[in-house]
């Protein structure tokens, strides 16, 4: 019991973000992975990737141990994630509207994750920037190649731009010294609305043409 209670006291509100974004991208990747008719052992990976992909290039480019490398919880996130949508498959394998939102929640948290990272370690606002959305994408890039689909960050609505938009309000709310949970409850409201009005509205980044 105190043993329960002392890991509890070390546990952060970004830990606990950190935590919510892992089950919800996970769940994102496993939901493709079923889509796409993969074994259990194939959407754990999909799922796993698609959670740490992101953390584990900004950690690298950062010079820190990737963050699932210290922890178990991360791994066991992603089998909570594997059972939730074997239970609710029904409803989460052929609906669009489950992997809107859980990608668009994982995305938001993500940022704040990547953003609160590069601070943390004294970073300017270029590679706070970068790391936020490095940390919310790349996870997705990775999940997309591995599935055999154009990642969805080069056509869909407003990704990444959402998550720049998002890093720079994280960083200007720090400089102006919001208190830290404010900054980071906004900033992951403020990526997922954007992500889901882009998607609801078609907001799109203009598309490069070629030749006919």
């Amino acid at each position: 019991m105190e043993q329960l209670v002392d890991f509890w006291k070390q546990v952060s509100f970004v830990d606990v973000i950190e935590f919510l974004g892992t089950f919800a991208f996970a769940i994102s990747g496993i939901r493709l992975a079923s889509a796409k008719k993969l074994d259990w052992f194939g959407a754990f990976v999909v799922g796993f990737v698609t959670a740490t992909g992101g953390g584990t290039l900004r950690d690298l480019l950062l010079g820190v141990v990737p963050f699932w490398m210290t922890s178990g919880v991360y791994a066991w996130c992603t089998v909570l994630s594997l059972l939730f949508v074997i239970v609710f498959r029904k409803k989460l394998v052929h609906l669009n509207g489950p992997f809107l939102w859980f990608d668009s929640i994982g995305l938001g948290l993500f940022v704040v994750v990547g953003v609160e990272k590069a601070l943390t370690l004294d970073y300017s606002i270029g590679v706070v920037v970068t790391m936020g959305t490095i940390t919310g994408v790349v996870g997705g890039m990775i999940r997309d190649i591995l599935i055999n689909e154009i990642p969805a960050v080069f056509t869909q609505e407003l990704y990444a731009v959402a998550c720049i938009l998002g890093a720079l309000l994280y960083y200007s709310f720090d400089f102006m010294g919001v208190s830290a949970p404010v900054t980071q409850i906004s900033t992951a409201i403020f990526v997922f609305v954007i992500r889901i009005a882009a998607a609801r509205y078609k907001w799109k980044l203009p598309v490069l043409k070629g030749e006919q």
